[in-house]
Protein backbone atom coordinates (compact mmCIF):
# COMPACT_ATOMS: atom_id res chain seq x y z
CA UNK A 1 0.00 0.00 0.00
CA UNK A 2 1.71 3.35 -0.95
CA UNK A 3 1.02 5.96 1.68
CA UNK A 4 -1.36 8.76 0.50
CA UNK A 5 -0.19 12.52 0.14
CA UNK A 6 -2.57 14.56 0.58
CA UNK A 7 -0.56 17.65 0.64
CA UNK A 8 0.50 18.01 -3.20
CA UNK A 9 -1.22 21.18 -3.35
CA UNK A 10 1.42 23.57 -1.32
CA UNK A 11 3.00 26.16 -3.64
CA UNK A 12 6.56 24.92 -4.76
CA UNK A 13 9.52 26.59 -2.79
CA UNK A 14 11.46 29.25 -4.34
CA UNK A 15 14.44 28.85 -6.30
CA UNK A 16 17.55 27.85 -4.39
CA UNK A 17 20.91 26.34 -5.93
CA UNK A 18 20.49 27.86 -9.57
CA UNK A 19 16.80 25.96 -9.90
CA UNK A 20 17.87 22.90 -8.96
CA UNK A 21 15.46 22.66 -5.85
CA UNK A 22 13.07 24.59 -7.26
CA UNK A 23 9.33 22.71 -6.75
CA UNK A 24 11.24 20.49 -4.59
CA UNK A 25 9.20 18.95 -2.07
CA UNK A 26 11.87 16.95 -0.21
CA UNK A 27 15.55 18.16 0.09
CA UNK A 28 18.05 16.08 1.59
CA UNK A 29 21.30 18.24 3.03
CA UNK A 30 24.12 15.74 3.30
CA UNK A 31 27.53 16.07 5.37
CA UNK A 32 30.15 14.71 6.48
CA UNK A 33 28.92 14.99 10.46
CA UNK A 34 32.60 16.94 11.84
CA UNK A 35 33.03 19.46 8.94
CA UNK A 36 32.26 23.08 10.06
CA UNK A 37 31.83 24.51 6.57
CA UNK A 38 28.96 21.75 5.65
CA UNK A 39 26.94 22.81 8.46
CA UNK A 40 27.47 26.76 7.35
CA UNK A 41 26.27 25.75 3.99
CA UNK A 42 23.39 23.73 5.23
CA UNK A 43 22.18 26.69 7.49
CA UNK A 44 22.69 28.81 4.33
CA UNK A 45 20.54 26.44 1.87
CA UNK A 46 17.77 26.37 5.08
CA UNK A 47 17.80 30.52 5.25
CA UNK A 48 16.91 30.10 1.23
CA UNK A 49 14.21 27.26 0.93
CA UNK A 50 12.84 28.23 4.52
CA UNK A 51 11.23 24.65 5.21
CA UNK A 52 7.75 24.17 6.91
CA UNK A 53 9.77 21.17 8.64
CA UNK A 54 13.31 19.93 9.53
CA UNK A 55 14.15 16.44 9.87
CA UNK A 56 17.67 15.96 11.83
CA UNK A 57 18.94 12.21 11.65
CA UNK A 58 20.74 13.19 14.91
CA UNK A 59 17.47 13.77 16.62
CA UNK A 60 15.03 11.12 17.90
CA UNK A 61 11.25 12.30 17.34
CA UNK A 62 11.35 12.33 21.39
CA UNK A 63 14.05 15.31 21.37
CA UNK A 64 12.75 16.95 18.06
CA UNK A 65 9.36 17.23 19.98
CA UNK A 66 11.45 19.47 22.42
CA UNK A 67 12.05 21.98 19.95
CA UNK A 68 10.19 25.50 20.28
CA UNK A 69 11.11 28.75 19.05
CA UNK A 70 11.69 30.30 22.34
CA UNK A 71 14.42 27.21 22.66
CA UNK A 72 15.89 27.76 19.43
CA UNK A 73 16.43 31.31 20.09
CA UNK A 74 18.68 30.04 23.39
CA UNK A 75 21.68 28.51 21.62
CA UNK A 76 22.55 26.64 25.50
CA UNK A 77 19.52 26.03 26.40
CA UNK A 78 18.45 24.32 23.12
CA UNK A 79 21.91 21.91 23.39
CA UNK A 80 20.97 21.17 27.05
CA UNK A 81 17.20 20.35 26.17
CA UNK A 82 18.25 18.21 23.62
CA UNK A 83 20.91 16.45 25.63
CA UNK A 84 23.62 17.18 22.40
CA UNK A 85 26.52 16.90 24.82
CA UNK A 86 26.02 13.38 25.52
CA UNK A 87 24.82 12.39 22.04
CA UNK A 88 27.81 11.42 20.67
CA UNK A 89 27.55 14.39 17.62
CA UNK A 90 29.94 16.97 16.91
CA UNK A 91 30.28 19.95 18.86
CA UNK A 92 26.35 21.70 18.40
CA UNK A 93 27.70 25.51 17.51
CA UNK A 94 28.40 23.54 14.26
CA UNK A 95 25.06 22.31 14.11
CA UNK A 96 22.81 25.18 15.85
CA UNK A 97 22.93 27.82 13.05
CA UNK A 98 20.80 25.01 11.15
CA UNK A 99 18.31 25.65 13.87
CA UNK A 100 18.74 29.29 14.36
CA UNK A 101 18.32 29.42 10.34
CA UNK A 102 14.53 28.16 10.73
CA UNK A 103 13.24 28.66 14.03
CA UNK A 104 9.61 28.56 12.84
CA UNK A 105 9.70 24.97 11.23
CA UNK A 106 8.55 22.20 12.74
CA UNK A 107 11.16 19.58 13.76
CA UNK A 108 11.24 15.54 13.49
CA UNK A 109 13.76 13.41 14.45
CA UNK A 110 14.75 10.26 12.65
CA UNK A 111 17.48 9.00 15.04
CA UNK A 112 17.28 4.92 15.52
CA UNK A 113 17.61 4.49 19.35
CA UNK A 114 20.61 2.34 20.82
CA UNK A 115 17.74 -0.43 22.00
CA UNK A 116 15.63 0.01 18.45
CA UNK A 117 19.42 -0.94 16.69
CA UNK A 118 19.83 -3.54 19.19
CA UNK A 119 16.36 -5.72 18.46
CA UNK A 120 17.15 -5.12 14.89
CA UNK A 121 20.31 -6.47 14.47
CA UNK A 122 19.06 -9.40 16.64
CA UNK A 123 15.90 -9.91 14.97
CA UNK A 124 15.75 -8.28 11.40
CA UNK A 125 15.76 -4.88 10.09
CA UNK A 126 12.58 -4.28 9.69
CA UNK A 127 12.29 -4.76 13.34
CA UNK A 128 11.49 -1.09 15.34
CA UNK A 129 10.64 0.19 12.04
CA UNK A 130 7.78 2.94 12.27
CA UNK A 131 6.75 2.61 8.89
CA UNK A 132 5.50 -0.21 6.86
CA UNK A 133 8.42 -1.79 5.75
CA UNK A 134 6.52 -2.80 2.38
CA UNK A 135 5.64 0.41 1.50
CA UNK A 136 9.10 1.85 2.11
CA UNK A 137 10.76 -1.66 -0.01
CA UNK A 138 12.50 -2.53 3.21
CA UNK A 139 11.92 -5.93 2.81
CA UNK A 140 13.51 -6.86 -0.64
CA UNK A 141 17.39 -7.75 0.01
CA UNK A 142 20.01 -6.01 -1.91
CA UNK A 143 20.94 -5.86 -5.12
CA UNK A 144 24.68 -8.57 -4.58
CA UNK A 145 26.74 -5.88 -5.74
CA UNK A 146 25.40 -3.42 -4.15
CA UNK A 147 25.68 -5.49 -1.01
CA UNK A 148 29.25 -6.04 -1.79
CA UNK A 149 30.36 -2.51 -2.07
CA UNK A 150 27.97 -1.48 1.28
CA UNK A 151 29.64 -4.76 3.40
CA UNK A 152 33.66 -2.84 1.82
CA UNK A 153 32.15 0.78 2.99
CA UNK A 154 31.59 -0.41 6.32
CA UNK A 155 34.89 -2.11 6.40
CA UNK A 156 36.83 0.60 5.10
CA UNK A 157 34.40 3.20 7.81
CA UNK A 158 35.80 0.69 10.64
CA UNK A 159 39.70 0.38 9.63
CA UNK A 160 39.08 -2.71 8.31
CA UNK A 161 38.74 -3.64 11.92
CA UNK A 162 35.14 -5.11 12.37
CA UNK A 163 34.52 -8.72 11.69
CA UNK A 164 33.31 -9.74 8.78
CA UNK A 165 30.46 -11.79 9.90
CA UNK A 166 29.27 -8.09 11.44
CA UNK A 167 29.23 -6.63 8.48
CA UNK A 168 25.71 -7.75 6.55
CA UNK A 169 24.04 -6.59 10.13
CA UNK A 170 25.59 -3.09 9.81
CA UNK A 171 24.38 -2.77 6.27
CA UNK A 172 20.91 -3.66 7.43
CA UNK A 173 21.53 -1.18 10.54
CA UNK A 174 22.14 1.26 8.11
CA UNK A 175 19.68 0.68 5.83
CA UNK A 176 17.12 1.11 8.91
CA UNK A 177 18.30 4.37 9.21
CA UNK A 178 17.48 5.00 5.86
CA UNK A 179 14.04 4.04 6.14
CA UNK A 180 14.04 6.18 9.15
CA UNK A 181 14.92 9.00 7.83
CA UNK A 182 11.96 8.77 4.86
CA UNK A 183 9.33 7.54 6.94
CA UNK A 184 9.83 10.91 8.89
CA UNK A 185 10.32 13.23 6.20
CA UNK A 186 7.13 11.62 4.72
CA UNK A 187 5.56 12.44 8.14
CA UNK A 188 6.91 15.51 8.12
CA UNK A 189 5.48 16.34 4.62
CA UNK A 190 2.31 15.30 5.17
CA UNK A 191 1.59 17.38 8.31
CA UNK A 192 3.11 20.62 7.29
CA UNK A 193 3.38 20.31 2.83
CA UNK A 194 6.87 21.14 1.33
CA UNK A 195 9.40 21.94 1.61
CA UNK A 196 10.85 19.95 4.13
CA UNK A 197 14.35 19.76 4.85
CA UNK A 198 16.50 16.67 5.63
CA UNK A 199 19.48 17.07 7.61
CA UNK A 200 21.41 13.89 7.33
CA UNK A 201 24.98 12.75 6.28
CA UNK A 202 26.14 12.29 2.51
CA UNK A 203 25.71 8.34 3.04
CA UNK A 204 22.01 9.05 4.01
CA UNK A 205 21.46 11.71 1.31
CA UNK A 206 22.49 10.03 -1.96
CA UNK A 207 19.81 9.33 -3.98
CA UNK A 208 21.22 6.27 -5.39
CA UNK A 209 20.63 4.03 -2.34
CA UNK A 210 19.73 6.54 0.54
CA UNK A 211 16.81 7.46 2.29
CA UNK A 212 15.24 8.91 -0.99
CA UNK A 213 15.21 5.38 -2.49
CA UNK A 214 12.73 4.40 0.11
CA UNK A 215 10.89 7.77 0.15
CA UNK A 216 10.74 7.59 -3.55
CA UNK A 217 8.84 3.80 -2.63
CA UNK A 218 6.82 5.07 -0.12
CA UNK A 219 5.81 8.06 -1.90
CA UNK A 220 6.36 8.21 -5.61
CA UNK A 221 5.04 11.54 -6.35
CA UNK A 222 7.01 13.32 -4.57
CA UNK A 223 9.75 15.77 -5.88
CA UNK A 224 13.62 15.10 -4.21
CA UNK A 225 16.25 16.77 -4.55
CA UNK A 226 19.58 16.03 -2.80
CA UNK A 227 22.87 17.79 -1.92
CA UNK A 228 25.95 15.76 -1.16
CA UNK A 229 29.27 17.75 0.25
CA UNK A 230 32.96 16.47 -0.11
CA UNK A 231 36.14 18.03 0.79
CA UNK A 232 39.15 19.40 -1.02
CA UNK A 233 37.21 19.00 -4.37
CA UNK A 234 36.73 15.63 -4.07
CA UNK A 235 33.31 14.58 -4.22
CA UNK A 236 31.31 12.56 -1.94
CA UNK A 237 30.11 8.93 -3.48
CA UNK A 238 27.10 8.70 -4.50
CA UNK A 239 24.05 10.54 -6.71
CA UNK A 240 23.05 13.91 -5.87
CA UNK A 241 21.75 16.59 -7.69
CA UNK A 242 23.88 19.34 -6.30
CA UNK A 243 27.52 18.57 -5.08
CA UNK A 244 29.57 21.08 -3.52
CA UNK A 245 33.20 21.09 -1.78
CA UNK A 246 34.84 22.44 1.51
CA UNK A 247 38.08 22.23 2.55
CA UNK A 248 39.10 19.10 5.06
CA UNK A 249 39.09 18.99 8.34
CA UNK A 250 41.88 17.76 10.35
CA UNK A 251 40.90 14.84 11.74
CA UNK A 252 44.30 13.21 12.61
CA UNK A 253 44.45 9.41 12.62
CA UNK A 254 40.91 8.12 13.13
CA UNK A 255 42.48 4.65 12.69
CA UNK A 256 44.76 5.29 15.50
CA UNK A 257 42.78 3.91 18.06
CA UNK A 258 41.78 0.43 16.09
CA UNK A 259 45.85 0.25 16.34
Amino acid sequence: MRYALTLLLFAPTALVAGGVFDGADVVFLGELHDNPAHHARQATYVTELEPTALVFEMLTQEQADLVTRDLVEDEAALEVALGWNDSGWPDFSMYYPIFAAAPDAAYFGAAVPRDVARQAMANGLTTGFRGDPEAFGLTPPLPDDQQVQREALQLAAHCDAMPKEMLPVMVDIQRLRDAELAYSALQAFEAKGGPVVVITGNGHARKDWGAPVYLMAAAPALRIAALGQGEDDVPPSGLFDVVKTAPATDRGDPCAAFR
